[in-house]
């Protein structure tokens, strides 16, 4: 009766060890009652109080677990185990600093135990202090080399410390033993993404949903990286399995609703966004989606309302800063624009395109307190290959057409590489006329449609048939009733998503696709990566290369792209043999001018004139209008008004020079016609360099205005100088800052002069080539024909140059 089998301690042991099974068999809820029915009996047993807290910390509860472990350790401190589980439920409660303290007592006791060395690796990462972390990981691989866990998270301090090759391969290790380690493939996937290689991220995600088919992280990575892809059906089909798995998931809901923008399906979409916020309103990620998704709609105060959501989420996201500095500028608030703009920089002086922009927001205000230190760093980051400046702005500040080349193909390899497999795939047209296809935002009354329309309304439909893919909108103005009546279709493409719309070009067998928009305005070139098309064509909206090899034409002419500066574009140069420009003849021409006073303008006196906008003035070419007011007593300076500020800075610069600042006078924006009227107030009008004039050269000389350039060196620099020439008025081309100021002070103090450059102007408006749409319309259909017979033919798209026609 008194052997040891039947003795109280004995049967105690007994069902410690049976608790102790169901613990390790899973029966978390049975192995808890067995452990507290044990400690009624023996309240003071340190082991069972320990494995109580354990069951806790399993079961999601770890403030009990941690009232429980210390009761434990307090009975009995000599035992790791209780130390290390402690740390466990501490740093689950976020307590790290605390888990830390607890692991280094365990450590105390078993300073070569590799599981809480392992444990203080994570700690020290959680906390920040990753070499440290990693030298952790290293002593407890020691000891286990072949332990997937350990590898994987020294993988992942790894990627923290940004040693991405030492990475990947911790993480492939450990999927050398475990290949079943799901997480692993995510990590990987996550470096290759960020790396730019979307197909080994791809095939890592598949390798994880392979293995874990119902793994909700696994198929929402995957989706996203299909996104990005631009398969987007794959991309739906993936994420919606995903949403099928759990349908309430916040993460899962806004993943789809990415998808569903990308697929221009805006407000479903922002349905998704919806619901993700109701179940997580403090998600930074789906408020930031939901306010680029608004935005898309141009309902920018709602987007920048979900955009400040997320700013007050997450204040260190140089993400979120930019996404609301852009909203700023949509909104004509370009004083804050600015100021988020240098929000960006000051949370990542690295942030893809910061500076340039800033400099193009702070240009659109004149402020030039930072223009040469800042356009100086562009210059030598895009020389060091770094996405530093967007091109639409960049033609503002860049003097070199290598350094429009670089930032073009930098920003064209970044936001539209040429996907993976074109749409278009060699099929052989066999169309009676050459399907011409014209893409653009700017259907309307837009300074592209203003030159645009009458050569719409001119092509010989003998030859062409002539399709608009439309990514704007009818605004109902005289110009676009004259473009819906000019095409043969017009083609909405503005809900459509870059796949979905090169599907319907390829669907209508366009032969020859004209992007008019490029980077500029409400262009789509993701369309051109895909190419839909066998020829697609560079043309008026963006004056530069798109260095894109999917472009295969440049709409040029002999004087806006030297030859020697042909290697910097990426398409093949086709000249026309007047003007690369085309214009409308039909624009209205005012007769009688609107009066001086009625444009706020003085009496008398001199008055040299910039419609351009402010974006295009830089400090070297104001100070030599402020040397030309200077110049000529009593004159005054009139300039298109952008914004309050920009006019605040002129003046004030103006000011600093020692002439009266108000000697400059705003032109408040009007209606075409009222504009081109008051034109006639003017004397003289000053080109800007490095970017001309363009269509607001064309309107001045059109209105009888006689314009001074100065011809630069990249194409945006010498489009005046093209338009004068086919005017037959090469004499207002100037070389250099100091002849132009010479020729535009000679032109005003001498009026005889200036009299009869006017007289010529006026004269050659209807006998040069520059207004002639018909000679254009037969000079760029010529363009077109050659294109189509050397693809015909089945050769490379090759530059060439048109004959004049009469």
């Amino acid at each position: 009766m008194n052997s040891l089998s039947s003795s109280p301690q004995a049967m105690f042991e007994a069902r410690f060890q049976q608790a102790v099974c169901l613990h390790q068999s899973g029966a978390l809820r049975e192995a808890e009652a067995a452990y507290e029915a044990l400690l009624r009996s023996a309240p003071a047993h340190a082991q069972t109080l320990h494995l109580l807290g354990v069951v806790a910390l399993q079961t999601g509860r770890a403030e009990l677990a941690i009232e429980r472990i210390r009761a434990a350790i307090r009975l009995d401190p000599r035992h790791p185990e209780p130390y290390s589980n402690l740390g466990l439920a501490q740093e689950h409660l976020g307590q790290f600093g605390s888990a830390l303290a607890s692991i280094e007592k365990a450590l105390e006791r078993a300073p070569n135990d590799p599981e809480i060395q392992a444990n203080r690796g994570n700690l020290l990462r959680s906390l920040g202090r990753l070499e440290e972390a990693c030298r952790e990981f290293e002593r407890a691989l020691s000891v286990l080399p072949g332990s997937p866990q350990v590898l994987y998270n020294h993988g992942l301090a790894l990627i923290d410390l940004g040693r991405t090759a030492e990475a990947l391969a911790s993480l492939d290790r450990a999927l050398l033993i475990d290949p079943n380690l799901v997480e692993a493939y995510a990590r990987r996937a996550e470096l290759w993404e960020n790396l730019g290689d979307l197909d080994a991220a791809l095939a890592n995600w598949q390798s994880a949903v392979k293995r874990r088919p119902s793994w909700g992280p696994g198929l929402v990575g995957r989706g996203m990286t299909l996104l990005q892809m631009r398969r987007l059906d794959e991309a739906a089909a993936s994420i919606q399995e995903a949403l099928r798995l759990e349908p309430h998931s916040p993460r899962n809901l806004t993943s789809m609703g990415c998808v569903l923008v990308a697929l221009q399906r805006l407000e479903e979409g922002l349905a998704c966004f919806g619901r993700a916020l109701e179940l997580e309103p403090g998600s930074s990620e789906t408020w930031y989606h939901a306010g680029i998704a608004l935005s898309f709609q141009k309902r920018f105060d709602e987007a920048l309302a979900c955009i400040e959501r997320c700013v007050a989420i997450e204040p260190g996201s140089a993400r979120a800063h930019f996404a609301r500095a852009y909203l700023l500028q949509s909104l004509q608030r370009p004083q804050d624009a600015v100021l988020a703009y240098a929000r960006v920089l000051e949370l990542d002086p690295n942030w893809p395109f910061a500076r340039g922009t800033l400099l193009h927001a702070q240009m659109s205000i004149c402020d030039w307190s930072q223009f040469e230190s800042f356009s100086s760093a562009i210059r030598v980051a895009l020389r060091e290959g770094r996405k530093v400046a967007e091109p639409f702005g960049y033609q503002a500040i860049g003097e070199s057409p290598e350094d429009l080349w670089r930032v073009a193909r930098l920003y064209c390899a970044d936001r539209y590489p040429p996907a993976a497999r074109a749409i278009w795939q060699g099929e052989r047209y066999r169309h009676r006329r050459i399907r011409l296809g014209y893409v653009s935002g700017e259907f309307r009354s837009q300074a592209t449609a203003i030159l645009m329309t009458e050569l719409f309304e001119k092509h010989d439909r003998g030859q062409f048939e002539i399709i608009a893919f439309d990514n704007g909108w009818d605004d109902g103005s005289d110009y676009r009733v004259r473009i819906n009546s000019a095409f043969d279709a017009i083609v909405d493409i503005s809900r459509l998503g870059d796949v979905q719309a090169a599907a319907e070009i390829r669907t209508r067998e366009i032969d020859i696709l004209v992007n008019l928009n490029g980077y500029f305005g409400f262009g789509r070139q993701g369309i051109f990566a895909l190419r839909p098309a066998p020829i697609q064509v560079n043309y008026l909206g963006f004056p530069g290369t798109l260095g894109a090899a999917y472009m295969d034409y440049i709409i040029a002419d002999h004087h806006i792209i030297a030859p020697e500066d042909e290697r910097y574009f990426d398409e093949r140069i086709v000249r026309l043999p007047d003007t690369y420009q085309v214009n409308d003849s039909q624009r209205p021409r005012a007769l009688v001018s609107p009066g001086r006073s009625q444009s706020g303008l003085p009496e008398t006196g001199f008055v040299f004139c910039c419609f351009n906008n402010s974006y295009k003035l830089t400090p070297k070419m104001f100070g030599v209008w402020a040397g030309l007011l200077e110049g000529v007593p009593g004159s005054v300076l009139w300039l298109l008004e952008d914004n309050a500020a920009a006019s605040a800075n002129l003046r004030e610069t103006l000011g600093r020079r020692g002439v009266e600042p108000s000697r400059l006078v705003f032109a408040p924006r009007v209606e075409l016609a009222e504009h081109l009227a008051r034109h006639l107030c003017a004397d003289l009008f000053l080109d800007t360099l490095p970017y001309n004039a363009h269509t607001t050269a064309s309107d001045a000389l059109w209105s009888g205005l006689p314009l001074v350039t100065c011809k630069g060196d990249t194409f945006p620099g010498r489009v005046a100088a093209s338009l004068l020439s086919a005017l037959g008025l090469p004499e207002l081309v100037t070389v250099s800052l100091d002849d132009y100021a010479a020729l535009a002070l000679r032109l005003a103090t001498t009026p005889a002069l200036l009299g009869a450059v006017r007289a010529k102007l006026c004269a050659h408006r209807t006998t040069h080539p520059l207004f002639d749409s018909s000679r254009f319309r037969r000079h760029i259909e010529a363009a077109y024909s050659r294109m189509w017979r050397q693809h015909e033919q089945g050769m490379p798209p090759l530059g060439f140059s048109v004959e004049p026609l009469g």
